[in-house]
């Protein structure tokens, strides 16, 4: 047996001193020599808590080592859930951050399975790991899902490390779906978090960066900066080094600082090249772009030939990646690579860019796609990404972009009158929403998939349980109103003066849910009154999103769409509408 003096407990205890201290690299020589320790010993406890405390120190975008082939061998040596459920979840994020999601998705999706019935910490850490190994571009419903299920399951455990997770899985899809309300609600979370730990401090100060720019905020770049150096000296963040120069390059870049982006520009290269990170490459562009140096972004995105394209991950970066060189491209007048990217691209148009971990916003893919297509001359398609990308900075209030793109792409031709329309799903569970040339995403919603299916069919009645899909029942429903109150509350009705607008705004409610149309009685607990009732809220629901990004179609739809019993679309022959309901071919509903 070993000396008790240098026993795998006593080096893993000073390997969570040397972690709470800032001493990364020495709780990392800890860990991996209590790993070895308990190995030789024979004790599996320690040695899962050793390879557990090494995985901490993993870095993004990096290959990782060794550290997959101790976690797995511990993991193969380990049968009792809870342990192989964390080494389980810590393989998922291993392989997510050395961009392999193929290798990652199996041990996450087993986390997951094991992590029912052993607790909230656990399961959080589970769904840490599968929003980790599911980053893809066709994977965003997903992850809407399970960010909302984190921060269910974190928002009462002590530990302020798992609630930040969560809070930053939050932030990372409000800025993928643009959801500004929610996006606010999760920053001002890390930042509480921030006065409780230092760790939380360097997340709320860097990701702060983001939305200040988004604002146009310049100002407040270098405290931001200068707090955050401040909380990664005091704590371990291990990918400190690269979101501290993504902060002063980014900063530099957006403020059309020249010399700044020359001297970050030098880092990035140097890193991409010494790591092979490709999406350290693909910003080393952008960065060189911003200095002023088209000769250096040629050589960036020179690499990237139609194969290595081919061969990129379907990760958290490739939207990033993709964007990244497309904006290089354009702006060195190169066709050829242009060509590459834009049918890779235009897929996934009206989609949101950001960084891993909501470290950076790269803009929206309607403004790259707008410039693509410039280049590869065709105007029209140009035009409307470009009206697409513009409606959604006005939208953030995004001016800096906006006003960007306004300069990059002339106006082109006017839009013709037609009104043409999108409403339907996309890749990855997202719906395409509004009009062409201005569209937006909406995650998938019931109320969506009811208006798809009258839109379908104009001028038709669909019955409510249709929409809902659910069996008949038969079964007797109760009047809501008998005759004598109905009476009553129409009589009340007559007698309300105008300044009693909350009793009569409560009566029309009372009669409108008894009376349906062409006075037909409404009735309770009958299957088609449920029915009717879920088709209308979620309806109501999807139009309120609708009208938050168009005004417009919010309005034309609120008054065509008709809900009851039987629903239907009802046509307006004076402001015909062509809805494309799928992607790739219209319907032509006039």
């Amino acid at each position: 047996m070993s000396n008790p003096a240098a026993s795998a407990t006593s080096l893993l205890a000073r390997a969570e001193a040397a972690w709470l201290a800032g001493d990364g690299e020495g709780a990392m020589a800890f860990f991996g020599r209590a790993a070895d320790l308990a190995e030789a010993d024979g004790d599996l406890e320690c040695r899962v808590e050793a390879v557990l405390g090494m995985a901490r120190g993993q870095r993004y975008n990096l290959t990782p080592g060794p550290l997959p082939v101790r976690l797995h061998a511990a993991y193969d040596a380990t049968t009792a859930a809870l342990p192989r459920a964390r080494l389980a979840a810590a393989l998922a994020r291993c392989w997510a951050y050395a961009n392999e999601p193929i290798r990652a998705r199996p041990f996450a999706l087993e986390a997951l399975d094991l992590a029912d019935g052993l607790g909230p910490a656990m399961l959080a850490d589970a769904l840490d790991a599968a929003l980790a190994s599911h980053w893809g571009p066709d994977e965003l419903a997903r992850r809407r899902d399970w960010a909302v299920r984190l921060d269910d399951v974190a928002a009462h455990l002590q530990d302020p490390d798992a609630r930040l997770q969560a809070q930053l899985w939050g932030l990372t899809v409000a800025w993928e779906v643009l959801d500004l309300p929610r996006l606010h609600r999760c920053m001002r979370a890390i930042e509480v978090l921030g006065e409780e730990s230092v760790r939380a401090e360097f997340f709320a100060a860097s990701r702060r960066l983001p939305l200040e720019l988004l604002r146009g905020r310049l100002e407040v770049g270098p405290l931001l900066i200068q707090r955050s150096e401040s909380a990664s000296a005091q704590t371990v963040i291990p990918d400190a080094f690269g979101v501290l120069h993504g902060m002063r390059g980014y900063l530099a870049f957006f403020s059309g600082d020249v010399a700044g982006c020359a001297a970050e520009a030098v880092s990035f290269e140097e890193y991409a090249t010494e790591f092979g990170a490709t999406t350290v490459r693909a910003e080393a562009a952008m960065i060189w772009l911003g200095a002023q140096r088209p000769d250096k972004v040629a050589e960036m995105v020179g690499v990237f030939t139609p194969d290595v394209l081919e061969g990129l991950p379907k990760d958290g970066d490739w939207l990033l990646v993709v964007q990244c060189l497309l904006e290089a491209a354009t702006a060195i007048g190169d066709t050829v690579l242009t060509g590459s990217l834009v049918p890779l691209l235009a897929p996934y148009g009206g989609r949101s860019v950001v960084n891993a971990g909501a470290v950076m916003w790269h803009g929206v893919t309607d403004d790259t796609l707008a410039r693509g297509f410039a280049l590869l001359g065709d105007p029209d398609a140009a035009a409307r990404h470009r009206a697409s990308a513009m409606a959604t900075y006005e939208r953030l209030g995004a001016t800096w972009w906006r006003d960007r793109l306004a300069n990059a792409v002339a106006a082109g031709p006017r839009p013709s009158d037609e009104r043409v329309v999108h409403l339907h799903e996309q890749p990855g569970g997202l719906w395409l929403v509004g009009r062409e040339g201005a569209t937006f995403v909406l995650p998938r919603m019931r109320g969506l998939e009811h208006l798809h299916r009258l839109l379908a069919v104009p001028g038709r009645d669909v019955a409510a349980t249709a929409l809902v899909g659910g069996e008949e029942v038969v079964q007797a429903g109760l009047e809501l109103l008998d005759d004598q109150a109905l009476r009553t509350y129409r009589r009340r009705l007559a007698e309300l003066g105008p300044e009693q607008s909350d009793e009569r705004a409560w009566l029309e409610d009372q009669l409108g849910a008894a009376i349906g149309l062409a006075g037909r009685r409404r009735t309770s607990g009958a299957n088609d009154e449920r029915a009717r009732v879920a088709v209308r809220k979620a309806i109501v629901a999807a139009l309120a999103r609708v009208a938050e990004a168009d005004p417009w179609l919010g309005r034309h739809l609120h008054d065509r769409v008709r809900t009851g019993v039987e629903c239907r679309y009802e046509l307006d022959p004076d402001r015909p509408v062509t809805w494309l309901l799928e992607g790739t071919k219209r319907n032509a509903l006039r």
